[in-house]
């Protein structure tokens, strides 16, 4: 068996399909949405099947990013949306590494869809509890393959599920936001498209020192907010301004992963419509994407500010639960807001490096 590129639309339903026979009936996967792997496809992104019999096995993305590079210090095969029936592990590994040789690389590193800060990972413990978007669920004979054929883990995380507090458990000094000219922003349906370039510069900033982060660029975030204003709760996306200034924000989705695992990922026109005629029934469960407070005002209570008038948000809302996106081991402040909630650890949660010799 070899890795077959991705050229014909028979093809591309094939890698597409593939989780439908890998999970099938697995309840706790939620796939990648089909839109954004055609995109990624018409953009140039490499897509590779690996087949037994006419029938695929595998799947996989061979992709690279210069900046990515640079911060992981050595040149890097990446490669993602890494599906596998357990037999075809080692035919799979040996055609990415093979595929990294082969371009020159130093190292391979994966699975990310297209970059760790947009998503990809593999989940090391948790399997009894289901995934959600923007995150991943795989199998337990997945970090055992991984690992089996030499892969190490990288940037070891977490992702987190916290009740929603019946009482506040986050307090601040309300003089203090006078006094400091603070502001809290919520989210504005009719506004998103000129909210995102205020959170894309503090998402950068407040990022920027972490191993595996990269800046993400206008287009990619456009890219991942796609149809974020049909589905915002405009309580759960917050940012705060300090004069002028933005300094800290917050997004929370509402969680519509099982819908998304109901339609396999084919989150077509028809399903998007019955997505927002339906949307009141995925208001029991919220996402928190992504939070941050710039450098320079870190360590100021900024955050707990937000995270006040999030769960305020939540509250109001009828969420009964906050699941949280894979925070890193080495970034204990971020978790202690989990804790503070009375929140647990959901999946562990991995990337994974193997070094590549003549």
């Amino acid at each position: 068996m070899r890795l077959h590129p991705v050229e014909s639309r028979r093809d591309l339903r094939d890698f597409l399909s593939l989780t439908d026979r890998v999970y099938a009936g697995e309840p706790r996967f939620i796939p990648p949405l089909h839109a954004q792997v055609r995109a990624w496809h018409r953009q140039g992104v490499r897509l590779f099947l690996l087949r037994r019999g006419g029938q695929v096995v595998a799947r996989t993305t061979l992709h690279a990013d210069a900046a990515l590079e640079a911060k992981l210090g050595r040149a890097t095969q990446l490669f993602g949306l890494t599906e596998f029936v357990e037999e075809a592990a080692e035919e799979l590994f040996d055609g990415i590494l093979a595929a990294g040789r082969a371009a020159g690389k130093e190292a391979v590193f994966g699975p990310v869809s297209l970059l760790p800060n947009q998503s990809g990972g593999v989940i090391t413990s948790g399997f009894e509890e289901r995934g959600f978007i923007d995150s991943a669920w795989n199998h337990p004979y997945y970090p055992v393959a991984y690992e089996a054929h030499g892969f190490v883990r990288r940037f070891e995380s977490d992702t987190w599920i916290c009740p929603v507090p019946d009482e506040p458990v986050f307090a601040f000094d309300d003089g203090r936001i006078a006094a400091e000219g603070l502001r809290v922003h919520r989210g504005d349906r009719r506004r998103v498209a000129e909210q995102l370039p205020i959170l894309r510069e503090m998402l950068n900033a407040s990022f920027a020192q972490l191993g595996y982060y990269t800046e993400i660029s206008a287009e990619q975030l456009a890219a991942q907010t796609d149809g974020l204003a049909y589905l915002l709760d405009e309580s759960l996306l917050l940012y705060l301004t300090k004069g002028e200034r933005p300094v800290a924000f917050v997004l929370c989705l509402p969680d519509i992963s099982r819908f998304i695992a109901k339609i396999r990922g084919n989150l077509h026109l028809l399903h998007q419509l019955r997505l927002l005629a339906t949307r009141s029934r995925y208001r029991s469960e919220a996402v928190l994407i992504i939070k941050g407070t710039v450098p320079g005002e870190q360590g100021h209570g900024y955050m707990r500010l937000l995270s006040r008038e999030l769960h305020e948000g939540l509250r109001r809302g009828g969420y009964r639960a906050l699941r949280s996106t894979y925070v890193e081991r080495t970034n204990p402040g971020s978790a202690a807001q989990y804790t503070a909630m009375g929140g647990r650890p959901l999946h562990g949660y991995t990337f994974y490096e193997k070094g590549l010799t003549a």
